[in-house]
């Protein structure tokens, strides 16, 4: 650019800085937690010094679950488009920075004219010689340079950045909230297929004892000590048991597929692996919960939420700069030359600063202001919503741990007894100093006590990876999500 261009730009550029200093709309304020009506403690637990949730599943000492929930983390499909979604907020916001600079562009040309007929001269010399001279062939070659900024004198481009900012923060935190939904949801359904196992081996073990009551009851209706409807009742029995395992099977099969899905791989890919029968994971007895505060601070949705809140409140400013001026000042620099050597001996340049202002447009500014505040109310609403589903998951988790605790207890007392019980009819029965109703009534008590210790222990497991989600578990909180690089080999 000429000095006198370069001159004339100055004062321009530097009159839109000064105007750029005027931001309009409000400026974003974090809400305070009483604002959200956060209380000081939870209801329902003393409080706690919260714990490292970042990777808790280690806290069941089982490896199977743990290979589980990290290939989960790294091949499921569910993270992968949220990882996508990530991608695309960082590149808005990288296209939102670039409106705060000026676009500069070049442009080069080269001509050559010739004359196809006609345009030559002719000569004639003293000597009587004569010379024509065609029209021959002209170059021209040309150099451009032009530069547009948008000043944004009411701050619609810093707003519009400081909203993408906020959204691809937002992003961030939604997809740590999918992987902690995904590693909860592995390690649910892990329960699940041992809880199956373990009802199809109760299931299969009451099998093996009624068979051996029905031989019984058989050899007692040949000798004649009893009727044939003790054997009929064997038998009923047997068959009711014998039709719940495939049932259970097909449950197992399911809760397993839904691993292999999760994890990233056909349904029936973990079959062999999940083969051998392990127990029911169990978790530590008690869970550092903290205060809701340290909730707000873990959880995710509720950061997806308040950064959600800040980018709404940004757009306000955004059209409400659309009722203001709008400033923008273009330049170019050109140059024309017969030959690259002189290509720079003449240079013209142009300066233009331009200011534009909506006069009317039946209102439609202003209702897009009022749009944004309603949007902003929404926000502010989801998140208060979010907040306090947050707390509520939390307590109802801690809850359902007590109470599935609690259950297990007794279900061990009641197995222990069911099982003496079962034990003294069989032998009764067999010196026939009872009837077969009696045996018929503790056999199904004592699996029923097996499968209601085996469903409790199963219950507290699922309660501690509920309460470990709702508290928000499985990722760094200290840390904001970062889109990855992209690597153009892997498309």
């Amino acid at each position: 650019m000429s000095r006198v261009s370069a001159f004339l730009l100055a004062p321009v550029l530097s009159a839109g800085v000064l105007l750029a200093g005027c931001t309009v709309g409000p400026d974003y304020r974090p809400k305070a937690a009483a604002e959200l009506g956060v209380p000081d403690a939870y209801s329902v637990t003393p409080e706690t010094k919260p714990e490292d949730l970042t990777r808790w599943w280690q806290k069941f000492d089982d490896p199977v679950l743990g290979q589980l929930v990290e290939q989960a983390a790294g091949a499921n499909l569910d993270i992968a488009q949220s990882v996508s979604r990530l991608r695309q907020a960082r590149e808005s916001l990288l296209q939102n920075r670039a409106s705060l600079l000026p676009t500069v562009n070049g442009s080069a040309g080269y001509q050559r004219n010739e004359n196809v007929r006609g345009g030559g001269r002719s000569f004639t010399l003293p000597d009587g010689t004569v010379v024509d001279t065609g029209g021959g062939g002209a170059n021209s070659f040309t150099l451009g340079a032009s530069a547009s900024y948008q000043v944004g004198v009411f701050g619609e481009i810093r707003r519009t950045v400081e909203a993408s900012r906020a959204e691809y923060a937002a992003s961030g935190y939604d997809y740590a909230t999918v992987l902690i939904s995904v590693e909860s949801e592995v390690a649910r359904n892990y329960v699940l297929a041992r809880l199956y196992q373990q009802q199809l081996a109760n299931a299969r073990a009451s099998l093996a004892i009624q068979d051996d009551n029905l031989e019984i009851a058989g050899f007692r209706v040949q000798a004649g000590l009893v009727s044939s409807v003790d054997a009929e009742q064997a038998r009923a029995q047997r068959a009711q048991t014998a039709a719940t395992i495939p049932s259970l099977d097909q449950q197992y099969a399911a809760a397993v597929a839904r691993i292999g899905v999760l994890t990233g791989q056909a349904p029936g890919t973990l079959r062999t692996m999940m083969a051998p029968a392990k127990a029911i994971p169990t978790g530590p007895a008690a869970v550092g919960v903290g205060i809701p505060g340290d909730t707000l601070r873990q959880r995710p949705d509720i950061r997806s939420a308040e950064r959600a809140l800040a980018a709404a409140t940004a757009r306000i400013g955004v059209a409400k700069a659309q009722l203001y001026p709008a400033l923008a000042i273009t330049g170019n620099l050109n140059t024309n030359a017969t030959s690259i050597g002189n290509i720079g001996d003449a240079i013209t340049g142009s300066l233009f600063a331009g200011l534009t202002q909506a006069i009317f447009n039946g209102g439609r500014l202003r209702s897009q202001v009022r749009t944004s505040e309603a949007a902003a109310d929404g926000a502010l609403a989801l998140y208060k919503s979010t907040v306090l589903t947050a707390l509520e998951d939390v307590e109802n988790a801690v809850v359902a741990l007590q109470t599935a605790q609690e259950r297990e207890r007794q279900f061990a007392i009641a197995l222990d007894a069911s099982n003496n019980s079962a034990i003294l009819s069989r032998s009764q029965y067999r010196t026939g100093l009872t009837d077969f109703t009696t045996l018929n009534q503790q056999e199904t008590a004592l699996l029923s006590a097996r499968n209601g210790a085996t469903q409790a222990r199963a219950d507290a497991a699922t309660a501690l990876i509920a309460l470990y989600a709702a508290l928000g578990g499985g990722w760094d909180s200290t840390v904001i999500p970062e889109a990855p690089q992209s690597n153009p080999e892997a498309r």
